[in-house]
């Protein structure tokens, strides 16, 4: 039996919980990656009432649904970010408040507490997102960047995310960092420094999704190569670079879904990840979690594109072989 085949839920917050599992299960998933917003899954009722996690459980149930993880991308951005008026459109009113940005990163830091919290009594063993960066502006590098303010980015990292991921620890819970441009981790070797920053604990590992490597000329499969024990979680996803002697991997300051842009996010199977290397870089790393499909794509129907998006992720999988093929010849 191939890996569970599951739906990220944070492209459909739109929608109520309910609507969206009939649809997941129509369209052939076996369970949803749950987004901590909309009513998907709300961390501080999760926590105040004693009856909610099994409320969720019961629904998912009647749907014939699991869940192995969440996911509070959202908040954990606002927690190492520069705050600005962008935030505000990302955050609730509870965690933007005034605005004031030390308040903001205050209190984005308690809900991810929380969050490791909330997946405890949930009893799911990992939460996705996203970490923030304080350096990603100084990406190019220019004017010269002195090595300084890079380390003090990784540091403010550490000073923020280890009391986050004590919490994570008492709880019994990883969290996986979707390694993403604007994160603190966006590559293979700033994943690296991250690890590193964070003295190579546990509870620190990626949600590993392809779309956001390829694009930049890294090898989604050598990543997985790299973290074979870090990698807490996976997004199927696909992304296809579409340079035209015109475009570039910048994007150009133009919009998801713009033909113009060097590269967009695309169904499974329609862009370029080689998704049969992935598979067997996950076999040699022996991941058993979920593959949940994170659908994005500006010039396809969602519904279509979710669905056949599950039964491709369900064709592509396979389980390593169990004996060598030479094995007969064996003395």
């Amino acid at each position: 039996m191939g890996r569970p085949v599951t739906l990220f839920t944070g492209q459909w917050a739109d929608l109520k919980l309910e609507e969206l599992c009939k649809k997941a299960k129509d369209f052939g998933y076996d369970g949803l990656e749950l987004a901590c917003w909309g009513d998907h899954f709300e961390v501080d009722k999760a926590l105040s009432d004693d009856t909610y996690c099994a409320r969720k459980r019961e629904l998912l149930e009647k749907y014939d649904l699991q869940v192995f993880a969440i996911s509070n991308h959202l908040v954990g951005q606002a927690v190492l970010d520069n705050i600005d008026i962008r935030h505000k459109s990302i955050l609730s009113p509870a965690i933007w408040g005034d605005g004031n940005p030390a308040g903001v990163t205050q209190r984005a830091i308690e809900e991810m507490k929380n969050t490791a919290r909330a997946a405890q009594k949930l009893g799911v063993g990992v939460v996705n997102g996203f970490t923030g960066s304080s350096v990603w502006h100084l990406i190019y590098d220019f004017p010269p960047t002195p090595k300084a303010m890079y380390d003090a980015g990784f540091q403010l990292l550490a000073d923020r995310w280890n009391p986050i991921l004590d919490v994570f620890q008492e709880c019994g819970v990883k969290f996986a960092l979707e390694v993403h441009p604007t994160e603190i981790a966006f590559d293979l070797y700033s994943a690296e420094r991250a690890v590193a920053a964070l003295d190579g604990r546990a509870e620190f590992g990626f949600n590993f999704d392809p779309s956001h490597l390829i694009w930049q000329g890294v090898d989604p499969a050598e990543f997985i190569r790299y973290f074979p024990n870090r990698i807490y979680h996976v997004h199927m996803k696909d992304a296809k670079v579409t340079l035209n002697g015109r475009s570039g991997i910048l994007a150009s300051h133009l919009s998801f879904g713009d033909p113009r842009r060097g590269w967009d996010f695309r169904s499974m199977g329609r862009g370029g990840v080689n998704f049969e290397e992935v598979i067997r870089a996950l076999n040699a790393a022996k991941y058993q979690g979920p593959l949940s499909v994170e659908w994005e794509d500006m010039g396809m129907d969602r519904e279509h594109g979710a669905r056949e998006s599950c039964q491709y992720v369900k064709n592509i999988d396979f389980a390593p072989s169990a004996r060598a093929f030479d094995a007969a010849f064996a003395e």
